[in-house]
C-alpha cells in the first residue's frame, strides 16, 4: 500500500498587513503540509513548528534586487516542490506565483488585500492573468470573469 503525503502548500506574503492577513488563514490549512515565505526573518516566530524562508523584499522600483528574489524563490520552489501557492501580494508573491506555475505547474490562489476597498490592487489586476483563483474580500469587487468573493478576513 502506497502512503500519500499531504498536499504541500507555499504561503507567501510581503510585510505588514499582507503577512497578518495570511496568518489569519492558518486554521484553513492546519492539516496540510505548509511552509511559509516572508520578507522579514523576524516573521519566523509567527509560524512556530513550520518551515519558514525569508526572501528579499522587492518592488517595481527596486529592479536590481528582483534578480536576487527570483533566485531565492527558484531555490525554495525546487527544494520544497509545492503543489499550490497562496499569496496576498506584492512583488515576491507575484514572482512566486509565476515561477511556481512555470517550473512546477503549481495551482495558484491570489487573495487581494482587505485594504483595497474601492478597486483591486495593481498586483491583483496583474495576478488575474496568472492565478487559478483570484479572491477579493469585498463583495462589490467580485466579477464574472474576475475576482470572486468568498468572505472576508476582517
Amino acid at each position: 500500500m502506497a502512503l500519500t503525503r499531504p498536499t504541500r502548500i507555499m504561503v507567501i506574503a510581503s510585510g505588514g498587513g499582507h503577512w497578518t492577513q495570511m496568518l489569519r488563514l492558518r486554521p484553513a490549512w492546519s492539516d496540510l503540509d505548509v511552509f511559509y515565505v516572508g520578507v522579514k526573518r523576524m516573521y519566523e516566530v509567527d509560524v512556530p513548528n513550520s518551515r519558514f524562508y525569508a526572501v528579499e523584499d522587492v518592488s517595481r522600483l527596486h529592479r536590481l534586487a528582483l534578480f536576487k528574489t527570483v533566485a531565492q524563490l527558484t531555490w525554495i520552489l525546487l527544494k520544497e516542490r509545492p503543489r499550490a501557492i497562496v499569496t496576498t501580494g506584492s512583488a515576491p508573491g507575484m514572482l512566486a506565483l509565476r515561477l511556481g506555475k512555470a517550473l512546477l505547474g503549481c495551482r495558484t490562489l491570489w487573495l487581494d488585500s482587505v485594504a483595497n476597498v474601492e478597486e483591486m490592487s495593481l498586483s491583483g489586476r496583474k495576478a488575474a492573468a496568472h492565478a487559478d483563483l483570484l479572491l477579493t474580500q469585498w463583495p462589490h469587487l467580485a466579477a464574472d470573469p474576475g475576482p470572486q468573493y468568498k468572505g472576508a478576513l476582517l
